[in-house]
């Protein structure tokens, strides 16, 4: 395992850390899946309008790709402090380490947030059109929903990761808004 500190981004991390990046590095964590599993009463949605944002769910069988973050020594203490403020703002997720494969071949432990399907805010379980409903039409206090879902894949597609269930998703949320539009 190499040494550093490392963040796995699978969702929002991607592309707006919010912290210092020493190195970003596709990453893969084997037997997880990232999903649309997270009321969000915050960030991309309200406690009267939920929207949906991105968890990782353990799931044997498949592995979800995103990006690891170094993040130097000295910074560590603050970048810890400030993604505890914005990751666990209602204790949804749960911090775990967890082995990374990187596309360069090393191996490392990155801090990442988990989906706690006992926690309140747990959606699993809905299918694509019930996603793409919620998705639509919440806002919160980081903008609209749909744009959380657009980055997300805007960024996969620029890092060359596929992820064909957030692309339908993705297909499913600008028809219904150019429908209500």
């Amino acid at each position: 395992m190499d040494d550093g500190f490392w963040v796995f981004g699978y969702g929002s991390l991607m592309w707006a850390p919010d912290f210092p990046v020493a190195e970003a590095v596709i990453a893969q964590a084997d037997g997880w899946r990232r999903s649309f599993c997270l009321r969000s009463v915050t960030y991309r949605g309200t406690e009267t309008c939920p929207g949906l944002v991105l968890g990782l769910e353990p799931h044997p069988g498949r592995d979800c790709t995103g990006l690891a973050l170094r993040v130097e020594d000295p910074l560590w203490p603050q970048v810890i402090a400030g993604l505890r403020a914005r990751e666990m703002v209602t204790g949804a997720y749960r911090e775990l380490m967890l082995p990374l494969a990187l596309a360069d071949g090393r191996r490392v432990r990155g801090l990442t947030y988990v989906m706690r399907p006992e926690h309140r805010q747990y959606a699993g379980g809905l299918s694509p059109d019930e996603q793409a409903a919620i998705i639509a039409t919440a806002c919160g206090g980081r903008g609209p929903n749909a744009d959380y879902l657009y980055n997300t894949v805007a960024h996969l597609a620029e890092l060359g990761i596929p992820d064909d269930d957030l692309d339908d998703l993705a297909a499913r949320v600008r028809a219904l808004r150019g429908a209500a539009a």
